[in-house]
């Protein structure tokens, strides 16, 4: 059975239902679906390993027994139970008996049924039935190629593509901050948790890794404002062995900033918090007055700072905006660089997170606990023959080689620089600092993408103006 024909025929089976309107209805669709049957299937799981284990699903509304039978309820019987039982009911759940409760709880409250055909739902059901996610049949492998599909499918499905980090880059962030066991790891804008189950992946090579374990359980967090990629990742992460509600529906600029102390702060901060927007009226008055703003992603990176425990690590991805902004982000970058030491800034080539933005973006390590002496700068160069990643040219882990061999014995050379703390004060806090040692070869090609996007632009405008005069005809 090959799972990307599955998923195409549970898409074309989707799009001929007038109640599914475009891709982002049709991917939350399939992926509440999914979720039903991979839940189902590890519940037998859970049974077998733990005798007192209870399921929060009644058994009338349990996957097995109203979706196995291929010839079981279709039809408007099928849309009826659908609507007017299953979510009703699951919606019902008390989210405080187990933590499998508290899990199907956040994953209802705000997910819905679009489709009206019942008999296209019951072939889009026996689709699924298909696939087996249990253990044995490798379980993760199966859910990262059908994850893998769902992402693609998210370029295309509006502002959907911000719950998106290149897996290369959450790779490369996650091993320079090398998680270890027992330290606690927070994602404060998680989205489809990239992070969180990368970090997984890392413990788990780990000696003493025990994913069952109470110290594996509870060390994974996220927290994630929107439903699709909340349900995204909470379902990666079952697959991934945690059972416990790691994942938390909401905004964490709501909490007060004065309210995090030594007994909420955590080891580990990896996040690629949403940049280029604006946060609802009075969220920033939750942040003291030097820090507020509407930007998110300056009120995000005030936050990690301060949810850091002493000695914590962090690995953020920020837009050129957050490293040279003035007013309240000088006096951001001014708490970062008092309170940690900030030692090194990636600086990504074009293209990273084409398409959802051409933003150009850096990745920020730092450490709580320490003041910055100097920053060192290193400036990722595109891959020979590539004049910018896109959809089709996706940034690959091996693109990072030569930033990892350099992290580990660090020199000045072409690619990487580094910058006093006494030059970044007289530069009040400046941190977007260029390469010294820039060629002129470099500096040409850096001319022509400018010029492709001036003729680009140009060629828009004529286009606008003759629709413009069409429309005055």
């Amino acid at each position: 059975m090959s799972i990307g024909n599955v998923i195409r025929s549970i898409r074309n089976l989707m799009r001929k239902d007038e109640g599914v309107d475009g891709d982002a209805q049709r991917i939350s669709q399939m992926v509440w679906m999914l979720f039903m049957k991979i839940f189902a299937d590890k519940e037998e799981e859970w049974k077998i390993a733990r005798k007192d284990y209870k399921s929060p699903i009644p058994e009338e509304l349990k996957w097995q027994n109203w979706a196995a039978d291929e010839n079981g309820l279709t039809g408007d019987e099928l849309i009826e139970f659908i609507n007017e039982g299953l979510f009703p009911a699951l919606k019902a759940i008390h989210p405080t008996d187990t933590d499998q409760s508290v899990i199907i709880k956040s994953v209802f409250n705000d997910t819905y049924n679009y489709m009206k055909s019942g008999n296209l739902f019951r072939q889009v059901v026996n689709e699924i039935n298909k696939i087996d996610f249990s253990s044995r049949n490798k379980d993760i492998h199966i859910f990262n190629e059908i994850y893998e599909s769902i992402l693609k499918e998210l370029q295309s499905a509006g502002s959907s593509g911000e719950f998106y980090t290149p897996r290369a880059v959450t790779q490369f962030m996650v091993e320079m901050v090398n998680p270890q066991i027992e330290e606690s790891i927070l994602d404060p804008a998680c989205g489809t948790g990239g992070f969180l189950t990368c970090s997984l992946d890392h413990l788990s090579l780990q000696n003493d890794y025990d994913r069952a374990s109470i110290k594996i359980q509870e060390s994974i967090r996220g927290v994630e404002k929107k439903p699709l990629p909340h349900l995204l990742c909470t379902t990666n992460l079952i697959l991934h062995g945690i059972e416990k509600p790691a994942v938390t529906r909401g905004n964490l600029l709501s909490i007060p900033y004065d309210t995090w102390n030594i007994k909420n702060q955590v080891n580990i901060v990896l996040s690629n918090p949403p940049f280029g927007g604006q946060e609802e009226d009075g969220m920033e008055k939750n942040f003291p007055e030097k820090f507020r703003t509407k930007e998110t992603a300056d009120l995000f990176l005030a936050l990690i700072i301060k949810i850091l425990k002493k000695n914590g690590r962090a690995a953020v991805v920020l837009p050129d905006s957050s490293l040279s902004g003035e007013g309240v982000k000088t006096r951001i970058k001014e708490e970062l660089l008092t309170n940690c030491n900030l030692h090194t800034i990636v600086r990504l080539p074009n293209g990273v997170f084409n398409p959802y933005t051409s933003i150009k973006t850096n990745l920020l390590f730092f450490d709580k606990g320490k003041t910055t002496k100097e920053v060192w700068y290193y400036e990722m160069a595109l891959p020979n023959d590539v004049k910018n990643f896109n959809k089709n040219r996706t940034i690959t882990i091996e693109d990072f080689d030569m930033v990892r061999k350099w992290w580990f014995s660090r020199k000045e050379n072409e690619r990487a620089w580094k910058v006093s703390i006494d030059s970044i004060v007289k530069s009040n806090y400046d941190l977007d600092n260029k390469n010294p040692t820039q060629n002129e070869i470099e500096k040409t090609e850096s001319a022509e993408v400018l010029i492709e996007k001036i003729e680009e632009s140009i060629s828009r405008s004529k286009e606008l103006i003759n629709e413009i005069k069409m429309t005055l005809i």
